[in-house]
């Protein structure tokens, strides 16, 4: 059997020092066909070109960067009615991408995923939760989006899977995405909380109110603050035996911070409180992996959307002012 993309770059990374107990290894997954929009596949690019992993390194990181995972390309476009747009190639990079981070952990390394846009998390997380199920352990959640991404082919508007992902994480969907990694769900809402949402379909809100996931909406969030927020939705992903993975989608901000975006929605969270949410899971520690995904960089600004990408994950890796 021939070995896996993360295989093959451990065989060719420096040992391990021990003591240090802070390794991460970056994995680029430019995949753009769950959006429907060109731009957000060079959001790999985009955050390294915001030197990324030097800045990483600067935390007193290892670093190993495994480059940009490759995406298979349709032999034809979907039907514009189609309910599932690029099924195949969304469904064989997530199965891909499910090996690849479960190898990283397995080299006990954090991974950091860098989109491409949204529905690769049905692969990152079923990476990580396959890792911790073999340990019989569950892991939980904390997913920052300005939309529910709890469509499924009943219910989107679009046929975009980047709508549907944390409904597939969670049992609801195609089985060629549900089943991704052989198993399914992949989480239990219980352990599961979304962060900054303001922009929910229909058929979302029945199947949000059908597994009482909780949602921390941007009108909770006005009302209670951040940090009160960011203290009960950390708690719920520790209920989790595991840890938690973090999967961040640049439109949870307000498109004033981070403008490079195809699915911006006015009134998200702005600069401060993204950073604070993310010291704050640093601070409670528990983290399996970060994602950040959708920085769209044809509609970018001097990079700043990618800029600020970085900080926020220099934030959840443990920067901190002082």
């Amino acid at each position: 059997m021939s070995r896996s993309f993360v295989e093959q770059q451990i065989q060719n990374f420096h040992p391990y020092r021990p003591g240090t107990g802070k390794r991460v290894s970056i994995l680029g997954v430019p995949l753009a066909f769950g959006s429907g929009m060109a731009g957000v596949d060079i959001g790999p690019a985009a955050l390294r070109v915001a030197r990324l992993n030097q800045r990483v390194a600067q935390l007193g990181y290892e670093v190993r960067d495994l480059g940009d995972m490759r995406v298979p390309h349709p032999s034809q476009q979907p039907d514009s009615n189609e309910k599932l747009r690029h099924l195949t190639e969304i469904g064989s990079t997530c199965e891909e991408l499910a090996v690849e981070v479960k190898n990283i952990l397995g080299a006990d390394e954090l991974p950091i995923i860098l989109g491409g846009d949204h529905s690769i998390a049905i692969g990152s997380v079923a990476g990580a939760a396959s890792y911790f199920r073999e340990k019989s352990e569950t892991l939980g959640l904390i997913w920052f989006d300005a939309h529910a991404d709890m469509n499924t082919p009943e219910t989107t508007p679009s046929g975009n899977i980047h709508g549907m992902p944390l409904a597939v994480l969670l049992g609801y969907g195609a089985p060629e995405l549900t089943r991704v990694a052989g198993f399914a769900p992949k989480l239990d809402p219980r352990f599961c909380a979304h962060v900054g949402g303001r922009d929910i379909d229909p058929g979302e809100r029945e199947l949000i109110s059908r597994l009482g996931i909780r949602f921390f909406t941007m009108r909770e969030i006005d009302e209670r603050g951040m940090s009160a927020c960011m203290d009960e939705a950390i708690a719920i992903a520790q209920k989790a035996s595991a840890g938690y993975c973090v999967t961040l989608d640049v439109d949870a901000l307000d498109p004033g911070d981070a403008p490079g975006s195809g699915t911006v929605v006015r009134g998200g969270l702005t600069y401060r409180e993204a950073h604070l949410g993310m010291e704050k899971i640093a601070e409670a520690g528990g983290m399996r992996s970060f994602e950040v995904v959708e920085i769209n960089t044809a509609l970018d600004m001097n990079n700043r959307t990618a800029e600020l990408g970085v900080e926020l994950i220099l934030s959840a890796l443990g920067k901190t002012i002082l």
